[in-house]
């Protein structure tokens, strides 16, 4: 049986029958890094992106033995942090501040491309509803199958792959208008 990161699709292959600490171990060895990258995606920070996948780890060890089946462990985990991820703005009072004490915002550093094509394509995604971005963001940074993605947001995989299929054409159709590089 295979113990190994992960295979040419991108899944984590877990020994089902093996102890939950082994079981737990292949898990965060094979998806820490997906994970990661799509929390900091969703955050856009940092810190927070760190303390959710945490806390999306800590969810998950109490939860490992409800994982049956390996094949379907990267969905699992991913729904695991969209929940985690919904729940901080349940329990989060955001402060209220004065615009005129503000004074000016500290310069952020870009760890990310900043070239003009980046640039554009970022804003062509932002303009894209999130029903639409999410599932593409999820099928090309997550390289999540249309079925996991149907798992993780809880629709049909019909609906995922028309989704899928109108951010195509719609980001396609903002990238050849001239209107959002302006």
């Amino acid at each position: 049986m295979r113990t190994e990161k992960q295979s040419t699709a991108g899944t984590v292959a877990v020994d089902m029958s093996r102890s939950s600490r082994e079981k737990f171990t292949v898990l965060l060895q094979g998806l820490m890094a997906d994970l990661y990258r799509y929390a900091y995606w969703k955050c856009r920070d940092r810190g927070q992106a760190e303390d959710l996948v945490q806390e999306t780890y800590l969810r998950a060890w109490k939860a490992i033995d409800s994982l049956r089946d390996a094949n379907s462990a990267k969905s699992w985990l991913f729904t695991i942090f969209r929940r985690e991820y919904a729940r901080q703005f349940e329990r989060k009072r955001l402060e209220m501040q004065d615009v005129e004490e503000m004074g000016e915002l500290p310069g952020t550093t870009t760890s990310f491309d900043a070239s003009t094509e980046a640039f554009v394509l970022r804003r062509a995604l932002a303009v894209l509803s999130n029903g639409y971005r999410e599932p593409l963001v999820l099928q090309v940074l997550g390289g999540f199958s249309c079925e996991e993605i149907a798992n993780v947001l809880g629709i049909s995989s019909s609906a995922v792959m028309t989704r899928v299929f109108r951010a195509r054409k719609q980001l396609r159709d903002l990238l050849t208008n001239d209107s959002i590089a302006a």
